[in-house]
């Protein structure tokens, strides 16, 4: 019998650690996105400064050289920097989550070792306080096509549809992530490669049509490729989602922040042995 329950709990959805916890989740959220900004100048506002700097850096980098890969903006629909922002919106979320996800145990070791704090829902405030940043950044590209394209989809308020497959994937690696973490401390050192590497081999650069055909099966591969892309349909070219690849998509997820969960339940009563 107790098998069983201990069975269940680690199957247990991915959504009952926020909806258990949800006082809790969303302060350290809160502390998450307060705290870093603590004792800059401009405090919060460098949650709106950081993405326009970050997209001027990246349009002077690549817009010459790969703007003109992009049919609409050849046809002067649109500019490379705005369809840049689209993406950058994506992958800002992921790379943030990914990034930090091998540290959530191993930056708190005094959550680990207090019996009754409920450990597995540090993945929730990671996600939370990225999700703010998302917003943000949204805003910002909101407004920057309106002064550049004077333009504005209505189908943005798609937008967090579009996104909901990921938040569930990013959940998926900070419970796995953060379990690993623990015991292979090298992960702290790949994951910024990673998340460089997957902005580089997705579409955010350039459309898949542009890429030799022996090669975009890499792109085709990558997790971020089908959001950037479903992004850009909301947000720039005012169409509706492809329902049945999100669909796909988060059953995938799904799947995947089960059996993470199940690795985290599974692994966590060595953290304390460990750190």
């Amino acid at each position: 019998m107790n098998a069983a329950i201990r069975l269940a709990r680690r199957f247990a959805s991915p959504l009952s650690a926020f909806t258990q916890h949800r006082s809790l989740t969303i302060e350290l959220a809160k502390r998450d996105v307060l705290g870093r900004y603590r004792g800059a100048s401009f405090g919060l506002l460098w949650s709106l400064i950081s993405p326009f700097l970050m997209l001027m850096i990246y349009t002077f980098a690549f817009g010459r050289v790969m703007g003109g890969r992009w049919p609409q903006v050849e046809a002067g629909d649109t500019s490379f920097s705005i369809i840049l922002f689209a993406a950058l919106i994506v992958h800002g979320f992921f790379a943030e989550c990914l990034v930090k996800a091998p540290g959530l145990i191993t930056n708190n070791p005094n959550f680990v070792k207090r019996v009754i704090f409920p450990i597995d829902i540090l993945p929730w405030p990671l996600v939370l306080s990225a999700l703010f940043h998302t917003g943000t950044t949204l805003v910002v590209f909101l407004v920057l096509r309106w002064v550049m394209d004077g333009q504005f989809s209505w189908t943005t308020v798609m937008f967090p549809l579009v996104m909901l497959p990921l938040v569930v994937l990013c959940l998926a690696i900070g419970w796995l992530l953060s379990a690993l973490g623990v015991y292979l401390r090298d992960i702290n050192q790949v994951t910024p490669l990673l998340s460089l590497s997957m902005l580089f081999l997705s579409t955010a650069l350039m459309p898949i049509e542009s890429v030799p055909e022996s090669y975009r099966w890499v792109f085709e591969f990558n997790p971020l490729s089908f959001i950037i892309d479903q992004a850009r349909a909301v947000l720039l070219w005012n169409q509706m989602p492809d329902w049945l690849g999100l669909g796909r998509y988060l059953a995938v997820a799904l799947a995947l922040a089960y059996a993470a969960r199940y690795v985290f339940a599974a692994t966590r009563k060595g953290f304390a042995d460990v750190l």
